[in-house]
C-alpha cells in the first residue's frame, strides 16, 4: 500500500533513510522522491492522491469563504472518499466537517463529526465548543453545558469557552420556563418568514370562536398570549438575540416584560388580506 515503508528513499542529498509515504505531505517532498526514482509507482500514486486531497480541501475552504457551507461539506465528503485510512488526514477532514456542519446548522451531523474528532483528541477545544453549539441548536442544553464545562476545564483562560458556558447555562435555565421556538413549533434557526407562517397557522387554529366551552376558551386565551409573545420576540432582531443569549426580554420580572403583559389587550393575526382580532376580557 502507499503508506508502507519505502526503503532507502533519498529525501535530501547525502542522506539515506527509511520513511513512510504518509509522512510525505507536501508536493516538494513527493517531487524529491520522484526525482530519485521517476518510475517509483508508489510515489506517483501518492502524488496523485495528495494532489486530489489538496484540491478538495482548498475548494472546501473557498466554499466556506463564500458562505456556501453545504458546498464545503460536499467537498469534504469527497475528500473522505479519497482517503479514509490515514489517521492524520481523517482527523483533519473530520475537524473541518465538524466546523462546516456547525456553520450549516446541521446539528446531528455536526455532533457526529465533532465526536469523531474528540475520540481522537479529547482535548480539542474547538471541537468541544462546536459540538456544544450544535447541542444547543438541537435544544439539548444540558449536553451543551457539559461540553462547554469540559472546554473551560481544559483552558480556564479561554474567553470564548467561558462566555459560551454562561450562555448555555442561561439557555438551560430558560428552557425550563417559556421557549418561544417551541411555542411556535419552529427550529432555532427559523427565518422570519417561517416564524410568521407558523404564527398565523396556530393563531387560526386557536381562534376563540372554535372554543365554546369556557374552560377551553380560557386555555386558548393563555395560548394566544404565548403566541403573541413568541411572535413579538422572534420577529424582533434585538429581542431575538437577547432570547438566543439566554435572556427572556418579556420575562414578567423585567420592566419590558411587565409592559408587554400590562398593555396586552389584543392582537391581529391572519394573512392573505384578512385580519382577525381577539380581545380578552
Amino acid at each position: 500500500g502507499i503508506y508502507n515503508l519505502i526503503s532507502n528513499s533519498r529525501l535530501s542529498s547525502g542522506h539515506r533513510r527509511k520513511t513512510s509515504l504518509s509522512q510525505i505531505t507536501t508536493f516538494r517532498e513527493i517531487r524529491e522522491c520522484l526525482k530519485l526514482d521517476q518510475d517509483h509507482k508508489e510515489c506517483h500514486a501518492h502524488y496523485k492522491k495528495v494532489k486530489k486531497l489538496a484540491k478538495f480541501l482548498s475548494t472546501a475552504q473557498d466554499r466556506v469563504n463564500e458562505g456556501d457551507y453545504h458546498g464545503a461539506i460536499d467537498k469534504l465528503h469527497a475528500a473522505q472518499k479519497v482517503e479514509s485510512a490515514e489517521p492524520k488526514i481523517v482527523l483533519k477532514v473530520n475537524s473541518r466537517l465538524c466546523l462546516a456542519n456547525k456553520q450549516a446548522s446541521e446539528s446531528a451531523a455536526c455532533i457526529e463529526t465533532c465526536t469523531k474528532v474528540l475520540e481522537s483528541n479529547s482535548q480539542d477545544i474547538e471541537a468541544l465548543t462546536n459540538r456544544a453549539e450544535c447541542h444547543i441548536l438541537a435544544e439539548d442544553y444540558e449536553s451543551g453545558v457539559v461540553d462547554y464545562k469540559e472546554a473551560v476545564n481544559i483552558n480556564p483562560d479561554n474567553r470564548g469557552s467561558k462566555e459560551g458556558l454562561k450562555r448555555a447555562e442561561r439557555l438551560l435555565k430558560l428552557s425550563k420556563k417559556r421557549d418561544y421556538y417551541k411555542i411556535l413549533g419552529v427550529p432555532r434557526n427559523a427565518s422570519k418568514q417561517q416564524i410568521n407562517k407558523a404564527y398565523r397557522k396556530l393563531a387560526r387554529e386557536l381562534h376563540p370562536d372554535k372554543f365554546p366551552d369556557e374552560k377551553e376558551k380560557a386555555e386558548a386565551e393563555k395560548k394566544f398570549i404565548d403566541l403573541a409573545a413568541a411572535k413579538e420576540v422572534l420577529t424582533d432582531d434585538e429581542k431575538r438575540e437577547q432570547f438566543d443569549n439566554g435572556e427572556d426580554p418579556l420575562d414578567p420580572e423585567t420592566e419590558q416584560g411587565r409592559n408587554f403583559h400590562q398593555h396586552f389587550h389584543g392582537f391581529p393575526f391572519g394573512g392573505d388580506g384578512q385580519q382577525f382580532f381577539f380581545k380578552f376580557g
